[in-house]
């Protein structure tokens, strides 16, 4: 069987710019997605079981950010847009670059296997392919995470992957675990409604970064210059923000962390302050024990519950890697160069398997490039020491400054992680090297 160049699993918004950028350089590719459409985590109520979105759902950066680098977001859109636009914002890019007919619909990918010769096998629901190149991008967003707990709830318990309307939650006392996006804005929308009494439970809490700060997007502060500021100085610069755009949060009654600001990902929500002010929205520590309805928290205190919604991440998962002997840690922990490749399986690259502060898809996009260029054998990549060495530097780089937990294996500061893609490209063409060796 003849090896075609690649095949891309997935077809959200980092499978789409992995189609788009391989098209463009002209090569031979397969794309396989598990449902009848594009979009991933964007599209509401996918057929594909992924989507995480909830009817209310807007995106929580600017539209400018977010944006593909040759496909600016239509100028009618508001600064934040709603996950519909977002959706059809995709759709608009796969007509404009005439990729659709390049993305084979309802094919899901059961198996992935390494064969003898360096290529691979893909079994599909539709048949067998072998392939010199495989491209992961199937998110990060859809696999829920649950904590574990001593005690059993006898309410309703749901994760925050499968809330979609503020039905779900109306007219119950609700308590909802973890004070990332997912989880500020569920409490923020049950507030509004009246909906019972809305508890937070957070071990460490987070800072609380608002929308705007004045008439400018706060997460506009995060440009290549701020990027490429010494780590404390930027901590520096965004806690002066923060106090000048909404003052200190422990006044509108937001428990502080301990942790300085960019310390830890931070949470973006311009409604959770003035809700929490209002007495709509209450905290508490982290959970001791459950007891049926009963809460019994690290505090001491009790509370009773109809219903835990819990908002705790997920879980890195690959179900098509049965043949592939590489693990993924309980924390998430997944050991890439360049959060891309992996050093003991050439030609096996992951797209947007990342978490920046800021947004992923340029950054999903710039990683395509590289990739393409690598294929096409423009590039070449460092030795397998090199890149291993590098990885563990990342990874000491990343747990001195964060709390080393599930939520920040996959962290990247957007601008000096771009950048250091493009310089990876640069400074690896095989213009200035030897010619790299085909895949």
């Amino acid at each position: 069987m003849n090896a075609k160049q690649a095949c891309i699993i997935g077809s959200g918004s980092s499978g789409i710019t992995a189609v788009k950028t391989l098209k463009e350089h002209g090569i031979e590719f397969d794309c396989f997605e598990k449902g009848s459409f594009i979009g991933g985590i964007w599209r509401y109520n996918n057929d594909n079981q992924m989507s995480s979105a909830y009817h209310s759902l807007h995106i929580n950066t600017n539209k400018y950010a977010m944006a593909y680098s040759d496909f600016p977001m239509p100028s009618d859109y508001p600064m934040f847009p709603h996950h519909t636009q977002i959706y059809q914002y995709f759709e608009d890019y796969v007509e404009h670059f005439g990729i659709r007919p390049y993305i084979q619909f309802n094919t899901e990918v059961l198996d992935v296997k390494r064969l003898e010769n360096g290529n691979y096998q893909v079994v599909t629901n539709k048949g067998t392919g072998v392939y010199q190149a495989v491209i992961i991008a199937n998110g990060h967003h859809w696999n829920p995470r649950y904590p574990n707990f001593p005690g059993e709830f006898t309410g309703e318990t749901l994760h925050s992957h499968y809330y979609r309307v503020p039905n779900q939650i109306l007219n119950k006392d609700l308590l909802i675990v973890g004070i990332g996006n997912s989880a500020v804005d569920i409490a923020c929308e049950a507030a509004r409604l009246h909906a019972g009494k809305v508890v937070i439970s957070t071990r460490s809490s987070a800072h609380i970064m608002p929308n705007w700060l004045w008439d400018i997007p706060m997460d506009s502060l995060a440009n290549p210059i701020f990027g490429n500021l010494p780590v404390k100085l930027q901590s520096i610069i965004m806690q002066i923000s923060l106090l000048l755009a909404r003052g200190r949060q422990r006044k509108y009654g937001v428990p502080v962390p301990s942790y300085p600001v960019l310390h830890e990902h931070p949470t973006i929500s311009q409604d959770l302050l003035n809700l929490t002010a209002r007495g709509l929205i209450k905290f508490k520590p982290n959970i001791k024990e459950i007891r049926g309805k009963t809460v019994i928290f690290a505090d001491g205190s009790t509370q009773y519950f109809d219903m835990i919604i819990y908002a705790t991440g997920y879980k890195i998962t690959f179900p098509f890697f049965k043949n592939i002997a590489f693990q993924v840690s309980e924390n998430n922990e997944f050991r890439l160069y360049k959060k891309v490749i992996h050093p003991d399986y050439p030609n096996l690259f992951f797209v947007g398997l990342i978490q920046p502060l800021g947004s992923i898809m340029p950054l999903a996009e710039i990683q395509s490039k590289w990739i393409a260029k690598i294929l096409k054998g423009e590039v070449q990549l460092p030795s397998r020491e090199t890149m291993l060495k590098s990885i563990e530097e990342d990874k000491q780089k990343m747990m001195k400054r964060y709390n080393f937990s599930p939520r920040h294996t996959l962290q990247v500061d957007f601008h000096p992680y771009k950048k250091s893609i493009e310089s990876e490209i640069k400074r690896m063409s095989v213009n200035k090297r030897v010619s790299a060796p085909s895949v």
